[in-house]
């Protein structure tokens, strides 16, 4: 299947029903993990120790592979869930907030910057759909320019998370918080679009009359051409601004570290599937 680039028509201006634009965040927006890009500030503030470090990294290493399945994915979620219990929500708003550039702007795909501007040009709002808890993904939207933000609800008492999650805004949910604003917000599902890499949102790219999988796999391309949904390839990660401050040597040593334990830990791996 080759390409497709989206026809984006502007909205009629007479008063039309209002559309909007679902963008995933994870590897369709951004070349990266959210949750994983800012394990270092995390570490760096108390919040994480180098064990949770190394835990998240094999995460990370497993989900930008596109290895999690169901299951695996919902160890991660369980694994977060307990992670984050007890933390100051302001403590991580603000560590959030003062990264955000820094950790995310390099790994924003010029691609998906490019479409955003063509949908607000268009008249249509933006929405950010991420399974990342919303305390990282709302300064992310902002940078962006986004309009309104889906994404999963943690519990919080007393100004800590309390591990329980309100709301797991993955798979037949995102189509579920996808409805509600749009009912609230009064969207035409059927004018609107929805764009993401992961199979697991095949329901929300459903629930849109314009849907576009990214850089899909072999599985997401079959389930596009058996849909009709558009085929892209997102391929230039791009800084939304200049980076001013170079990164300090100890960051680099720390991300070298990660690295390597990430690449041991696949090599162990695969020993242990040829001898099986």
């Amino acid at each position: 299947m080759t390409e497709q680039v989206p026809q984006i028509a502007p909205r009629p201006m007479s008063r039309a029903p209002r559309t909007a634009a679902f963008f995933d965040l994870d590897k369709t927006i951004i070349a990266t993990s959210s949750s994983a890009a800012f394990s270092k500030p995390f570490l760096a503030g108390g919040l994480l120790s180098h064990a949770d470090v190394l835990r998240s990294a094999y995460a990370h290493f497993v989900f930008m592979i596109g290895n999690a399945d169901a299951d695996q994915t919902e160890r991660m979620r369980a694994h977060l869930s307990s992670l984050v219990t007890g933390w100051d929500v302001a403590k991580v708003r603000q560590i959030v907030t003062e990264t955000v550039h820094e950790l995310i702007d390099p790994y924003v795909y010029a691609e998906a910057v490019q479409l955003i501007a063509d949908h607000h040009a268009a008249g249509r709002d933006v929405v950010v759909v991420s399974a990342s808890a919303a305390v990282l993904v709302e300064p992310i939207a902002a940078a962006l320019g986004a309009d309104h933000v889906l994404s999963t609800q943690m519990s919080v008492a007393d100004g800590r998370f309390t591990g329980e999650i309100d709301f797991y805004n993955y798979g037949d949910n995102k189509a579920v918080g996808v409805r509600r604003l749009a009912a609230r917000e009064e969207y035409d599902l059927a004018e609107s679009f929805a764009y993401s890499d992961s199979i697991t949102d095949a329901p929300m790219l459903a629930a849109v009359g314009h849907a576009y999988v990214v850089n899909p796999d072999r599985v997401l391309k079959r389930r596009a051409a058996e849909s009709g949904w558009g085929v892209l390839a997102f391929t230039r990660p791009i800084a939304l601004r200049p980076r001013i401050e170079p990164v300090p040597v100890i960051a680099v040593v720390g991300v070298a570290a990660v690295g390597v334990a990430v690449w041991l830990i696949w090599r162990a791996a695969r020993r242990r599937a040829r001898r099986g």
